[in-house]
């Protein structure tokens, strides 16, 4: 790569050389940044260090971003001022000027960028072993399906994408309770005795007689006697995201009644109705209309059918495992909608590993925003990325659901009643339902879900 020189773009982006992560993006992005005049440039170009003013050993722990006019951006400071000139990127941007938004931005920027797996040592490793490779797969699996995007049809990389993102977190939370899976021999229990004083003994199997289980101290989760095939069950064989409730004895668990047996076969049904009847039938009429039909055929078939039907098996084997769809249609606020009945899976994910961590650092407002964006980042990842285009609508969707859940608690939002009854329903539909075009944009269901319907013989 040549020296600076003073006939310079509007703009150069510096990425790391050496990490294949980083070249991957910048190949994919290379011809959105050309046409905004923004260069691409390894940080391993000669002067680079100079040019910004940093230590060799520092220049490789973030992008870079340096204007015509001398003007120089970090991190995710560098990727929000590229934003700001892509006009489906400039949502993001618009975020970012939220006080106090750029905090968790920055946090999250700096934690894709430790574990990008950048070669030559550059890369701070975590100083907990076991937080490393619990975290490892979600970042090694992505890493791979995009590697090998160039090796598959767009909509079989859809897919690769999604259960890649979907097994490393699926490790990620097996990893946080695993070591609860496994009998202490050698623990003690709270016990209280008849008297008003309370002691620590060990539970003794052999007499129990003037003690009692003291009510008033929590004690720990039971490990299941059949936890290995628990685990197996959990990482295989069961969607959601609480790791805690499946593979630990917690209670008692309602057995389904027959009337949810049959919903949830009904919904499978439907969703195949939708998917290899209806779409067919709309074809002609509009490919994009019997897209959709398609898509929401999936979803039925997936998210409503199948992944309830597997709820039952696991209740009717006493497994605490719940729906990860609770009857969406039924929220009447736009919090219940995203945090208890739609995708339950992603919100126990989104909530235990980044609205709560983050929640605790910068405040409610900027937790649930940060949530969104980082939502709708990840489906970036599986929609607009193996469709090729249409990027940064996902994530504006989100943001906009993102600020319809602010605007539902603010002031004006609890005197307009926006937060429950009727109108709380309508203001929900509006908001979920108004732009999902943005989610689900023309160009991905031209590109990969009407593909796929054909290679599955649907259409």
């Amino acid at each position: 790569m040549a020296a600076h020189t003073h006939d310079a773009p509007a703009a150069s982006a510096y990425y790391d050389g050496d990490c294949r992560f980083c070249i991957a993006l910048a190949k994919r992005f290379e011809g959105v940044l050309a046409k905004r005049d923004i260069a691409l440039m390894p940080l391993q170009t000669e002067g680079t260090a100079a040019l910004f003013g940093v230590t060799q050993d520092r220049l490789l722990t973030e992008m870079r971003l340096r204007l015509r006019e001398g003007r120089m951006f970090g991190g995710a400071d560098a990727v929000m001022e590229i934003a700001r000139h892509i006009w489906w990127a400039w949502p993001l941007w618009a975020l970012s000027r939220v006080p106090g938004a750029m905090r968790p931005m920055r946090v999250v920027y700096r934690w894709i960028a430790r574990r990008r797996g950048c070669a030559g040592g550059v890369c701070e490793r975590p100083t907990r072993t076991s937080a490393w490779w619990a975290a490892l797969p979600l970042v090694v699996f992505p890493m791979v399906a995009m590697l090998t995007s160039s090796l598959m049809p767009r909509w079989a990389f859809m897919w690769a994408m999604a259960f890649a993102l979907y097994a490393g977190c699926k490790w990620l939370t097996y990893w946080q309770v695993r070591v609860r899976l496994k009998p202490d021999t050698t623990s003690t229990v709270r016990l209280k005795p008849d008297t008003t004083s309370t002691v620590r003994l060990k539970p003794d199997t052999r007499s129990t007689v003037g003690l009692k289980p003291d009510t008033t101290s929590t004690v720990g989760l039971k490990p299941d006697t059949t936890a290995s095939r628990r685990v197996l069950g959990y990482l295989f064989a069961w969607p959601g995201m609480d790791a805690r409730a499946f593979l630990c004895e917690t209670g008692r668990v309602e057995m389904p009644a027959r009337s949810e047996w049959f919903a949830a076969g009904f919904k499978t049904l439907f969703g195949g109705l939708l998917v290899w009847r209806l779409a067919r039938v709309v074809l002609p009429i509009s490919d994009v209309v019997a897209g959709w039909v398609a898509m929401i055929g999936a979803t039925f078939i997936l998210h409503f059918g199948t992944f309830h039907v597997l709820s039952l098996c696991w209740r009717r084997a006493s497994v605490d495992a719940m729906p990860v769809m609770r009857n969406p249609l039924r929220a009447t606020s736009l919090g219940e909608f995203w945090g208890r009945r739609w995708n339950t899976a992603f919100h126990e994910l989104a909530s235990r590993f980044t609205f709560t961590p983050l929640r605790q650092r910068f405040g409610v407002t900027a937790a649930t925003l940060a949530t969104f964006v980082t939502s709708g980042l990840i489906h970036e990842l599986v929609i607009t990325v193996p469709a090729g285009g249409a990027y940064g609508l996902p994530t504006g969707y989100f943001v906009l659901q993102g600020l319809g859940v602010a605007g539902e608690r603010s002031m004006l939002g609890r005197r307009l009643g926006l937060g429950g009854g009727v109108r709380g329903w309508l203001y929900t539909v509006l908001v979920v339902a108004g732009p999902v075009t943005m989610l689900f944009p023309p160009v991905f269901v031209q590109r990969v879900i009407l593909p796929m319907l054909a290679a599955i013989g649907a259409i």
